[in-house]
């Protein structure tokens, strides 16, 4: 079903972006079609994270919540997304950020399918458009977060 890998390299650290994107809470605030998020519980085991976090997307005349997992890697500057409830059948997402000379290189992957013929059909048609929509809502909050570097 709908797949989207992109990599992009950006004037910022690899720690800054980890850290941008690792909060979650805060992603109604820049994300596009994100109207709420909630963290429902947060555990250090040891060289990772878990958190189980619910999003309420809202699309058009479509609005779901949806609850993942997902697992932070602060040594490695990784974060996984694995999907628990909601309306998909499946969805798993990667980011990789890596220090490169003048920034970093971002690495991000999704692959999921809805449950809902309907709603698939209706994302199938902009999928690759809200795909790079969300990742420029990303760097966006970047160059608001840290300033224009370069």
């Amino acid at each position: 079903m709908p797949t989207h890998s992109e990599t992009r390299q950006l004037p910022y650290s690899a720690q800054q972006m980890y850290n941008l994107v690792a909060d979650v809470a805060k992603y109604p605030e820049f994300l596009p079609w994100t109207a709420a998020a909630r963290i429902r519980s947060n555990e250090d085991r040891g060289d990772h994270w878990v958190m189980d976090a619910d999003l309420v997307i809202s699309f058009k005349v479509f609005r779901e919540r949806f609850t993942s997992r997902v697992v932070l890697w602060p040594a490695q500057h990784k974060i996984d997304t694995e999907y628990l409830d909601g309306p998909f059948k499946y969805m798993h997402s990667n980011w990789k950020f890596e220090d490169i000379e003048g920034g970093c290189a971002v690495q991000f992957h999704v692959d999921f399918e809805f449950r809902n013929a309907i709603l698939q059909k209706i994302i199938g048609v902009v999928f690759n458009e809200a795909m790079q929509r969300v990742v420029r809502a990303f760097e966006q909050r970047a160059e608001a977060l840290y300033g224009a570097q370069g």
